[in-house]
This record gives C-alpha cells, sequence and structure tokens, in this order.
C-alpha cells in the first residue's frame, strides 16, 4: 500500500519565515470553525477558508500554527495537511479516491500470515485475528487469510461490504480511514480506527508488529525507526482528525 497524498497548506517546497504573531480559532458565520493567525483566516491551497467541522479540531489545527517557530514547516502540521486534504481532495475527488482505497482489500496486511517462525506466526494469529473477527461481525465483511506473500483475492461480497463502510464514512471520516490504511498497509485497521475502535498508538503497533519481532531479534535500524516514526505521526494525525471532527 502506498502512502495517500495530503494537501500542503503552503506553496510546495516551501518554509517561509513566520509571518504571524497568534493563532486563534473563532465560528464562522456561515458555519464550521476557522482557523486565523492575527485575525486573518488560514486558507487552503486554493484560497479557500479552511473550514472545520468542531472546535476541537480548529483548536487542534491552531495549534499547529502557533507551535511553529521561526520558519513555518508544512511537515510538522499533519492535522493541517489532513484537514486541507479533506476539504480539496475528498470533497472533490471522493469517488476516484474510493476507487484507489479499495485497491487495498486485496493487500490488507492482516490476511497474510507467516509459517515460520512459529511464535511469530501465533503472535500475528493473537494479534490480528480480533480484528478480522470485527471485519466481519461489524461490517459484514469476512476475510480470507493466508500463508506466506502469494497475491490473495478476497470474495466479491467481502469487497462491496467494505465499500459500503467506506462510503458510510463523513469526509472527513473518510480522509482518516485512507490515511491509516495507507500508513498502517490495512483497510480494516483503517476502518477499526474509523469507527473509534482502535486508537492510534494500538493502529501503529498492529501494523508495526512484523518489524517489532525484527527488532527483538536483531536490533533496531535507525532509518528503520525513522522511517516508523513518519508512519506513527501518520497514524496518530488519522484518529485525531477522526476523533476531533466528530467532538
Amino acid at each position: 500500500m502506498s502512502r495517500p497524498q495530503v494537501s500542503n497548506p503552503l506553496a510546495p517546497g516551501s518554509s517561509p519565515r513566520r509571518f504571524y504573531d497568534a493563532a486563534t480559532v473563532a465560528r464562522l458565520e456561515d458555519g464550521g470553525h476557522g482557523v486565523f493567525l492575527d485575525g486573518r483566516p488560514v486558507r487552503s491551497p486554493s484560497r479557500g477558508v479552511l473550514i472545520l467541522p468542531s472546535a476541537a479540531l480548529a483548536e487542534a489545527v491552531a495549534e499547529e500554527w502557533a507551535a511553529q517557530g521561526d520558519h513555518v514547516d508544512p511537515h510538522s502540521m499533519p492535522l493541517t495537511q489532513l484537514a486541507n486534504t479533506a476539504l480539496e481532495r475528498v470533497a472533490a475527488g471522493r469517488a476516484a479516491l474510493l476507487d484507489e482505497i479499495m485497491t487495498y482489500v486485496d493487500a490488507d496486511m492482516l490476511c497474510y500470515r507467516a509459517d515460520d517462525p512459529p511464535d511469530l506466526a501465533l503472535r500475528q494469529a493473537e494479534a490480528w485475528q480480533p480484528w478480522l473477527d470485527w471485519a466481519e461481525q461489524a461490517l459484514a465483511a469476512p476475510m480470507a487469510v493466508t500463508v506466506g506473500v502469494m497475491p490473495l483475492r478476497q470474495p466479491e461480497a467481502t469487497a462491496r461490504a467494505l465499500r459500503v463502510a467506506l462510503e458510510a464514512l463523513d469526509d472527513w471520516a473518510f480522509t482518516g480511514v485512507q490515511c491509516a490504511a495507507g500508513a498502517a498497509g490495512s483497510l480494516v485497521l483503517g476502518l477499526a480506527l474509523g469507527h473509534g475502535r482502535l486508537d492510534g498508538e494500538t493502529c501503529f503497533a498492529l501494523s508495526r508488529l512484523d518489524e517489532i519481532y525484527q527488532m527483538e531479534r536483531w536490533g533496531e535500524d535507525r532509518e528503520a525507526l525513522k522511517a516508523r516514526e513518519v508512519l506513527r505521526r501518520d497514524i496518530l494525525a488519522a484518529e485525531r482528525l477522526v476523533r476531533l471532527s466528530r467532538a
């Protein structure tokens, strides 16, 4: 699975000097909440006002802007990026994004198990199977499981049920699920997060189970740890987006 694209609130590749003193939140006349930098509204890449569905999410986005140093670093503002994605990419092109995320169905990490070493296989079964059981019970989406890496085709009824589950999400939850599923390598984990059944830290730990096992045996790799931290940031931001958009 590839990580989904997110919208940069600033120009591509830019890291401008901080141009404001205070980041505040206010309710907008037309509904929703906005973030204001010295009284001027934060805008999306297409220059529309960034309209957020809850005061809690607006406060969290404002905190990202307030935390910037002498320069504004978009990569340190994952909630701002995801909010822009929800308002611009998802709202305008959700049908295409739905087709894209449906390609995750047959590649869901939880469905590909090891047969050796036995303790890894047992750890996978104990940690992952409960979430496949949840998908079957809550979403009517039973998932087939295989050993090894040969491509697995899920039943058509399962794919239809997962599409229905995605279609039922609002744009904010859909954005969070897309981000979490891409980072975790599992649509099931992404949907569990989107339904509020799974927190970000647990989702991240489940998604990195194999890597954690290897680190326990062979030690940590510095570059791998850096890559893991990026994925952790993405998953935690996705969970916060979903949770705060409903607050």
